[in-house]
Order: C-alpha cells, then sequence, then structure tokens
C-alpha cells in the first residue's frame, strides 16, 4: 500500500511541476499561399491630375489581378465590397457576374482637360475578358464623372484583397488590385 501511495504521490509532484510529457500541439493551418489580407475596404483620399489610360488583369498561383494603368501618379482610390455598384453620372445599377461585388473607385479621371476620352473599352460591362479566371467573373466599367473612374469587379465570394499603387512606366503608375483565390 505504501508502494502505491508513494507511486501516486510522484505521478501528482510531475504532473504539477509540468515535467509530465506534454500533449501534442495542434498545428494551426497555415493561411492560404501566405496570404494574410482581408476583405475591408482600402482606401486613400487624395484626388489626382493622372489620367486613367487602360486596364489588365492576369492570372496568378495564388490569386487574381487587375491592373489599372494611369498617365500620371494615382494618389487616391476606394475598394470595398458593395452590394450593387452603379454608373459614374447617371447611378444605374450595373450587374455583375459572381456572388461577390467589388467596387473600384480611381480618384483620377478616364478624359482628358479637354473632355476626350483617354480610357474607352470596347465593351464597358466587359472591359476585360475574364473568361477562366478561378476567382473574377466580370469587369465593368461605370464611368468617370467628377474627376474620378469608377470599374465593378464580379467576383467569385467575398474573398481577401489587396490594393497597392506601383510607379512607372515613365512618369505614370499602376493602380493593382490582387483578390486571393480562397481565404
Amino acid at each position: 500500500m505504501k508502494t502505491l501511495k508513494a507511486g501516486l504521490a510522484s505521478a501528482l509532484l510531475v504532473a504539477g511541476l509540468g515535467l509530465a510529457p506534454a500533449a501534442p500541439a495542434v498545428a494551426a493551418p497555415a493561411p492560404y499561399c501566405g496570404i494574410r489580407w482581408g476583405s475591408l475596404a482600402d482606401s486613400a483620399s487624395a484626388m489626382s491630375s493622372a489620367r486613367v489610360t487602360g486596364v489588365r488583369t492576369g492570372q496568378h498561383t495564388c490569386y487574381d489581378r487587375i491592373v489599372i494603368d494611369l498617365r500620371g501618379q494615382v494618389r487616391g482610390y476606394d475598394v470595398r465590397y458593395v452590394n450593387a455598384v452603379y454608373t459614374e453620372g447617371q447611378g444605374r445599377r450595373v450587374p455583375l457576374s459572381g456572388a461577390a461585388d467589388l467596387r473600384i473607385v480611381v480618384r483620377a479621371p478616364a478624359y482628358d482637360s479637354s473632355g476626350h476620352a483617354t480610357y474607352r473599352p470596347s465593351s464597358r460591362t466587359h472591359a476585360v475578358d475574364v473568361s477562366g479566371y478561378r476567382t473574377f467573373r466580370q469587369v465593368a466599367y461605370l464611368g468617370s464623372f467628377e474627376g474620378q473612374t469608377s470599374f465593378g469587379l464580379g467576383v467569385r465570394a467575398r474573398l481577401p484583397f489587396r490594393t497597392f499603387i506601383l510607379d512607372g512606366p515613365g512618369t505614370g503608375s499602376r493602380l493593382v488590385i490582387d483578390v486571393a483565390h480562397r481565404w
């Protein structure tokens, strides 16, 4: 009986001191492709004298990318998920393909000082062909009015995104929005 009590006391002492073998750690899943972006709005409030000149998209291993080209330095933008997107000026709803709508506002016009368009897609509702993309479903040009230009991006789901500005080429700049393929 003394041996049983001594053994029990030793076991309790070891457990109390934290010397007992540790339970195996459960590793938290790593973020998808290391992406730590979120899905909340991202914006910079400054206006710009730059001019929107083009829009293009690309597919990457972990995300789809949209690039808005500008002549001059872009300073302001607003990118956010919304319930619906609307044309600039008229305010007409533009239905987008996909389960989530991302509104992209560039605080720069798509026209010059004489009012001539600096960006004119062949189709406003399908400004860029994104068929076959994992995340993007539709890119719509919503117009340019009072110094700002808007785009609607239909995506598969409300997924993480990031927004940033790149300088160049030359005196131009680019507004870049990446949307992850998944969380």
